[in-house]
């Protein structure tokens, strides 16, 4: 395994752009095989720019996922567990293992969640254990453990097809999450991978410490500036009056801890109320979670804002290149170039096959239509036709699907972005790995589909 990731690692650093040039590459041969399928480019190009404005919504939320994720990791409370937490393992195995369970179990319950917290925790590993692990690798491993989400509460594809009135009810009925995200194949699937893949990520540490590399040190200042516990921007936070620091009504509202405190609870209620009516686990909810947590726990209004800042600078990425993945998906569903990928996966399959092909067939349209909604759009259609016609058991398929579209996430850059950002490297340092986890996954999770 440590032949094999240097092998990767060597490749990514020398010849993977960054990850906004990747997208000019997944741009321009998603334009020529599209205009491969009889358009042209005026056409195309139509598709593309019709695409581009179509996940600024999504875009937001998951800017705002970050951002809110951010300022409540800097909260004192949560700040000092983290740290404390990162202290726990002593050596670089159980800092890896730790690392990627953490990020299993977060992706499981919401894959916003995970992306944040998982990185948080990557960095404080990074920070805490300076100079005795190899930082790109803690990363990596924590990105590893992303591999789940989709098979979790906040599983896309399980959860649309458990919605009533959801667009293929009709073709295929409502379908519970008992069969699906509680069925026997995908629990089968989450506990194998939780072994295997923080097995795989020891296996690739470097065996000469000199090849280590610790975290960036403009980290490190980055954290100590933003530190909830030695900030000057939450010294006398509570307890005070207008006169008694000589601070204005308006610096005193600033520093105000009732602010923050009625913000965070007006949210709270709201979410309350919404849970208690039966409301389900959403991008929205996690991002109001956020808020509500960040604001009640943040000593005043000037931290807050201070905090969410950097959480803000550390979303660059996802505001400047979602919009682009949002031109690829246009031109991938309106060429038709979606459907005939997943059509040909579908005409060389039989009922026993179908799921595994669902997999094999939704990777490979996750390369250009990163997202677990919009590939369902795409591809769920073809693939329960499939199943009706096959005999194949649809549950089985939509799973198939739902885990094709995890998998190449491990070499997709699309949902790498957030967690880089907050860990402060780049696509080159954690592909190598994360290509190992890739092939290693890919049987543990194909084997499944064809054999349970």
């Amino acid at each position: 395994m440590r032949a094999i990731s240097s092998v990767f690692t060597q490749v990514a650093e020398r010849f993977l752009p960054d990850a906004f040039v990747f997208v000019f590459f997944l741009s321009a041969l998603t334009f020529v095989l599209g205009m491969a399928q009889g358009y042209g480019p005026a056409a195309v190009a139509e598709f593309w720019g019709q695409g581009f404005f179509k996940i600024l919504t999504f875009t937001a939320q998951a800017t705002l996922v970050l951002a809110t994720g951010f300022a409540l990791a800097h909260t004192p409370l949560v700040h000092r567990a983290l740290v404390a937490f990162a202290r726990i393992p002593q050596n670089e195995v159980q800092i890896i293992i730790l690392t990627t369970l953490v990020m299993m179990a977060c992706s499981l319950f919401s894959w916003g969640f995970g992306l944040v917290a998982g990185a948080i925790v990557a960095r404080q590993m990074g920070i805490v254990h300076r100079d005795k692990v190899h930082y790109p690798l803690i990363v990596a491993a924590t990105y590893s453990g992303f591999l789940v989400w989709h098979g979790g509460y906040s599983g896309a594809i399980p959860t649309i097809i458990a919605t009533p009135g959801h667009f293929l009810e009709d073709t295929m009925g409502v379908v519970p999450v008992s069969e699906t995200l509680l069925s026997g194949t995908n629990l089968l699937i989450i506990l194998s991978l939780a072994v295997i893949v923080p097995l795989v990520n020891t296996m690739m540490r470097p065996k000469d410490p000199a090849e280590r590399k610790s975290i960036p040190a403009t980290l490190d200042e980055i954290e100590e500036a933003l530190d909830p516990v030695t900030s000057p921007s939450t010294e006398g936070a509570t307890g005070n009056h207008p006169g008694a620091t000589g601070r204005t009504p308006a610096e005193w509202l600033e520093r105000s801890r009732f602010v923050t405190l009625i913000l965070g609870l007006l949210a709270s209620l709201y979410l309350i109320t919404y849970f208690a009516d039966g409301g389900a686990v959403t991008l929205n909810s996690v991002i109001l979670s956020f808020f509500a947590l960040g604001l009640v726990l943040t000593p005043n209004a000037h931290a807050y804002s201070q905090s969410f800042q950097g959480g803000a600078k550390a979303s660059y990425g996802i505001i400047l290149q979602f919009p682009f993945y949002g031109g690829i998906m246009g031109m991938m569903t309106g060429t038709g170039l979606a459907a005939a990928l997943a059509a040909g996966f579908v005409s060389i399959s039989t009922a026993q096959t179908l799921p595994f092909f669902s997999f094999l067939g939704a990777g490979l349209v996750n390369m250009f239509v990163p997202s677990g909604g919009g590939q369902w759009a795409v591809q769920g259609p073809i693939m329960i036709q499939a199943a009706q016609e096959l005999g194949a058991d649809m549950p089985r398929v939509a799973l198939g699907v739902a885990w094709g579209e995890a998998w190449t996430n491990m070499i997709q850059p699309f949902w790498t972005l957030p967690m880089l950002a907050i860990a402060g490297l780049g696509i080159r340092d954690i592909m190598g790995y994360t290509a190992v986890v890739l092939l290693v996954s890919g049987v543990v999770i194909g084997g499944i589909l064809l054999a349970v």
